[in-house]
């Protein structure tokens, strides 16, 4: 199919529009081994669109779920700051909203039980509902129920034929992973109960052009959106956005509260409308505000091609830190390999000794960075730069700086 023809995943007008287009790239959580190294890596184009009708950014379909999440590398697990965030999310659901041990509570995409696992503390009934088999089990391991399925209209089905409703139906951070957007979203609206309540939390769209996070693009994430463009997507498979609220977490996200539009004992809060009109004022629904951003992109690759041209003709040695999915599309995008950087190290062992894609940068155990004191380390996960700069905070000793690439180039000593 013609690219300029594809159709929008949620309402099917042609795409025509460019936001940014990052050239070609490797799925991003597609890590290698020593013995894939010389094997054939496929890349496909990562070129994100916006619709002219519903304004979602988004990519072209490369790859299925299937083959990218059904053997997952990434463990929610192994970021302090997010298990803090998952815990001060259940302790403010359990006040808000008065959770006993009557409520279940379900959560998609539920990784290793990062989350649930503080509501299990509280004697609350859960269930996970997890794709990856590897991270599922280690949920499971936990005491954790969790089921190993791709979650849709088919799957909310089973689980209501099997007796099972939500009270709570937790979605954090898997909307833009869903190619059938309108199959996901019509899975929520059938598992959850009459009165029950659906959270969403996902990067929001405008911080992610005001903070320049071009690098959260990338082939596991199909979709980018704003909260216009997710109200929409939720009122048309009956479901209606009451409340909202602006987080840190990824750069800048929203949590979005949503119920069935018959609901009527949670009101629409002013928050809801005051977001619509932030979004309207950025210029969230003209397009000229989304052809600006390529430019936006291109500078900041010259920029930090600058900084390591120059950095290593003086001689100075450097590293990253972190294997995060961004990452991938930022060395990627911008052909930073082993002539720029030695490695990169990672807390999780599930990367460790493995192979960045595209790139090739050996992962190696943060403890690696004591024994070859680099000069410059490079915080690939910038969203976690204040947590990675407190535990590697004993570089300075050497002299060591920490670099960090987005929204703007900065060194910190």
């Amino acid at each position: 199919m013609d690219e300029a023809k594809r159709p929008c995943r949620f309402c099917k007008t042609p795409l025509a529009h460019s936001f940014a287009d990052l050239g070609m790239s490797p799925l991003a959580n597609s890590y290698l081994s020593a013995e894939k190294l010389s094997c054939m890596e496929p890349f496909y184009p990562l070129h994100a669109y916006v619709c002219t009708e519903c304004y979602l950014v988004q990519l072209e379909e490369f790859e299925s779920p299937q083959h990218i999440f059904s053997d997952y590398a990434y463990f929610s697990s192994y970021s302090d700051s997010w298990l803090r965030h998952a815990k001060a999310y259940v302790d403010t659901m359990m006040r808000r909203y008065d959770i006993d041990n009557s409520w279940l509570v379900v959560e998609i995409a539920s990784n290793d039980g990062y989350l649930l696992q503080y509501f299990t503390e509280k004697s609350i009934s859960v269930l996970g509902i997890e794709p990856a088999e590897n991270v599922a089990k280690v949920a499971q391991e936990k005491g954790i129920p969790s089921i190993t399925k791709f979650f849709g209209t088919k799957t909310a089905q089973e689980l209501v034929a099997s007796g099972k409703e939500a009270d709570l139906l937790i979605a954090n951070n898997v909307l833009a992973h869903v190619p059938d957007l309108n199959d996901f979203v019509a899975g929520l609206r059938i598992l959850l109960k009459p009165n029950g309540l659906v959270t969403l939390e996902f990067p929001h769209l405008m911080k992610l052009m005001e903070q320049n996070q071009f690098d959260t693009i990338y082939h596991e994430h199909f979709s980018y959106f704003s909260f216009i463009t997710v109200e929409k997507v939720l009122k048309s498979h009956g479901l209606v956005p009451f409340d909202i609220e602006e987080l840190p977490t990824h750069g800048g996200s929203l949590r979005l509260y949503a119920k069935h539009e018959m609901d009527a004992t949670k009101p629409v809060t002013q928050h809801v409308h005051g977001l619509r009109e932030t979004e309207r004022l950025a210029g969230l629904t003209c397009l000229d505000t989304f052809a600006e951003f390529d430019e936006q992109v291109r500078q900041t690759k010259r920029k930090l091609l600058a900084f390591l041209i120059e950095a290593k003709r003086e001689g100075h040695s450097i590293v990253a830190y972190g294997a995060p999915a961004k990452g991938n599309t930022l060395l990627n995008y911008c052909g930073i390999r082993s002539d720029f950087l030695d490695y990169t190290v990672d807390a999780s062992p599930h990367k460790q000794n493995c192979f960045l894609p595209g790139t090739h940068l050996p992962i190696h155990a943060p403890e690696k960075i004591s024994q070859t004191k680099p000069d410059y380390i490079l915080i690939l996960p910038w969203n976690l730069r204040e947590e990675i700069m407190d535990k590697m905070s004993h570089i300075r000793q050497w002299g060591g700086r920490f670099v960090v690439p987005i929204p703007e180039l900065q060194i910190y000593p």
